[in-house]
């Protein structure tokens, strides 16, 4: 690609590229691309923001472009490229790269949605790109020297440095900071500057040789120097001490080197007032700026937590939500039918203090985890957890329900305040109402599953010198119910008959109807009603007791005569016509269509009369294969002939299986419409 050189940043280069289905899948398997470059070229410190981009840009194309993806990954000694390409047709507006502060670009990239925003604010570089078949977007992530500066468990620096304040812009690793770590809340602090100044005008008017103002913010750092003036106090009785009149839980007091006259007291007094107003101020300001970042974790939370409708992946991304911001580990049980905690997702700061946290989270006794965990659930109300883990344990409710606990480990130097567990009530109550949403889709789904394998028969019957194969693929909506439904019944004169059927609509509904449908052909046909006679009755049954809903369907008697040859008789009402397949390669479409049942009180099915000699096949299917979508473009019914035509020769299996296959990867998109396909094929030798 003509981009690579132009982007590359570096001599010593690897690249991979690869194209990738419109499929959900293809967000993770272009991670896996990413990572592998990323390992090989030794730029681990380039992986969260990598992966989180590439995950963007993909998600996008796949959502929005919905055709094939091309992703080129380049690494060279400076950094990592990455371009994700589509063949979508229609323009797109050009966005300048750039530097991520540059206000304009901001506002176009706005338009755009989320995702470009956060490619905007972590890429190095970025842009789009014109195509000759599409359209690209590109990013460029370089390797930056990381601060050496040790931090805390909230992120917060523990020693100033002489260079000052970070700069503004984000730099490796960056992402790491703003989705997990809590930022610094001292950055561009005023307070030491106004308290020095303060001090040294005070010091000079009194003739201190020095003096010290401390202060707690009750961050767990206990007291700390704000300001300093000339040489150290020496801690003895000739010291003068004012305590600074601040609220809970900031606390301190201003230290001069000079004797307590009456003189030098009030004035130490109005200083520390003085000072005093301006602490309370700070104090105020960071309890709402505080209060405000707990907001937007918890929106953030929220979203992501509603994303997930997976049982297992939602109660592995709570811990991941609050370590290390809430705590320095998190743990997620659950209750099992029997009232057993159950542990079910579980993370540490510090992987290697997992094993030892496992272990005690497991121990049953009564003043062990276990213990406390049990009797937050019994009284559905948070409870402290002692040595040696120390955290605090919120029960998860929803609907009333009791599901199971949150434990969090209190922070390594100080406890939870009582804005952190107002923020881990929170958390817990939206986690529970998650995972109970989770489990109420998974339910949804076993009990679509079970319903829809209830209306297709186990298996098909074994008749010599007959082949009956079906391919059955449901909607991409796993939770709901199709109206396809396909079988094969015996009749009392000997013959078989093959049922391709269509109910309107999806949902219990129509999986109603769909089962109401194959039972009362089973019962007219299983009393020796003829084909015409039996669509009349099942066509008042529907019209009376279908609730709206109308019904497509094929049915065909099939009857052997002499050793290689099978008579069909085909009924269609209002079903799309079944392609036959003769031995020598031709495949053409038979029988005439008729009135759908369901929607007139009468009915017309003509008859059609179509001989199979040996190795000629009958196909059966449902829209869900000819209306299968590619962009603005269709399978059609042609198309199926075609595909069906190389079949000939092949066994019934084979024929449905070839048949499934084409049609599926037809789109990259999952079914919009149930697929069943039916294969009726003379076996005779």
């Amino acid at each position: 690609m003509s981009t690579e050189r132009n982007l590359a940043g570096g001599t010593d280069e690897r690249v991979r590229r690869v194209r990738l289905p419109a499929d959900r899948r293809t967000p993770a398997t272009a991670r896996a691309l990413v990572r592998a470059v990323l390992v090989e070229a030794g730029l681990d410190e380039l992986l969260n923001e990598a992966l989180l981009l590439t995950t963007e840009l993909t998600t996008n194309a796949v959502e929005h472009a919905r055709t094939e993806l091309d992703i080129e990954v380049l690494a060279d000694d400076e950094g990592l490229n990455v371009m994700v390409s589509d063949f979508a047709a229609g323009p797109i507006d050009d966005v300048t790269a750039g530097p991520r502060n540059d206000a304009s670009d901001i506002t176009e990239v706005s338009e755009r949605g989320r995702g470009l925003l956060l490619v905007d604010h972590f890429a190095s570089r970025w842009g789009t790109l014109h195509l000759p078949t599409g359209k690209g977007v590109w990013f460029r992530l370089d390797r930056k020297a990381r601060s050496t500066a040790p931090r805390d468990i909230a992120g917060r620096a523990l020693t100033a440095t002489a260079e000052g304040p970070p700069p503004t812009a984000p730099s490796a690793g960056a992402m790491t900071t703003l989705m997990q770590l809590a930022p610094d809340p001292y950055a561009d602090d005023p307070l030491p500057d106004f308290a020095a100044g303060l001090l040294a005008r005070v010091a000079e008017i009194l003739g201190a040789a020095g003096g010290t103002v401390r202060l707690d913010r009750g961050d767990g750092d206990g007291l700390q120097v704000l300001a300093r003036y000339g040489r150290q106090p020496r801690h003895d009785d000739d010291q003068l001490r004012i305590p600074l009149a601040v609220n809970r839980p900031y606390h301190g007091e201003v230290e001069l080197d000079v004797a307590p006259s009456g003189y030098a007291r009030p004035l130490a007094a109005l200083m520390a007032e003085r000072l005093s107003l301006h602490l309370e101020n700070d104090r105020l300001r960071r309890t709402d700026l505080r209060r405000q970042t707990w907001l937007t974790f918890l929106a953030e939370a929220s979203e992501l937590l509603a994303q997930s409708l997976d049982v297992e992946l939602t109660m592995a991304l709570v811990p991941q939500l609050v370590v290390p911001r809430l705590g320095r580990w998190c743990a997620v049980h659950t209750v099992d039918e029997w009232g057993r905690l159950r542990l079910s997702a579980v993370t540490h700061e510090d992987e290697a203090a997992l094993p030892e946290l496992d272990k005690l989270l497991k121990e049953t006794d009564p003043d062990s985890v276990q213990g406390t965990l049990r009797e937050a659930v019994r009284l559905g109300i948070q409870l402290p957890i002692g040595p040696p883990l120390e955290g605090i344990a919120v029960p998860l409710v929803a609907r009333g329900q009791r599901l199971g606990t949150l434990a969090v480990g209190r922070h390594q130097r100080s406890r939870h305040d009582p804005d952190e567990v107002g923020v881990l009530e929170d958390v817990a109550r939206r986690a529970g109402l998650a995972i109970e949403n989770a489990r109420i889709h998974a339910e949804r789904r076993r009990v679509a599953q079970t319903l829809q394998q209830s209306l297709l028969p186990p298996v098909l019957p074994v008749v010599p010198g007959i082949g009956f194969a079906a391919e059955y693929v449901p909607t991409g909506d796993v939770a709901d119910v199709g109206g396809d439904f396909y079988d094969v019944v015996p009749l009392p004169d000997g013959r078989w008959l093959v049922v391709v059927g269509d109910v309107s609509g999806k949902g219990v509904q129509a999986a109603t109807v769909t089962g109401l449908v194959r039972d009362v052909i089973r019962v007219l046909v299983g009393d020796g009603k003829p084909l015409p006679e039996a669509l009349s009755r099942l066509n008042e049954t529907l019209v009376e007791r279908g609730g709206g809903r109308y019904c497509t369907l094929a049915l065909a008697a099939v009857r052997p005569v002499g050793p290689d040859r099978l008579d069909v008789s085909l009924h269609l009402a209002g079903h799309d016509r079944p392609v036959l397949v003769r031995g020598d390669g031709r495949a053409s479409f038979v029988g005439s269509g008729g009135t759908a049942l369901g929607l007139l009180d009468t009915i017309v099915s003509p008859a059609a009369e179509v001989p199979l000699g040996p190795g000629d096949a009958l196909v059966f299917y449902t829209d869900g294969v000819t209306e299968r979508r590619r962009g603005s473009e269709l399978f059609g019914t042609e198309r199926l002939r075609a595909a069906a035509m190389p079949l000939a020769g092949y066994s019934a299996d084979v024929v449905a299986a070839r048949l499934r296959t084409t049609a599926i990867g037809f789109s990259a998109e999952p079914p919009r419409d149930d697929i069943a396909i039916l294969v009726l094929r003379n076996d005779a030798a």
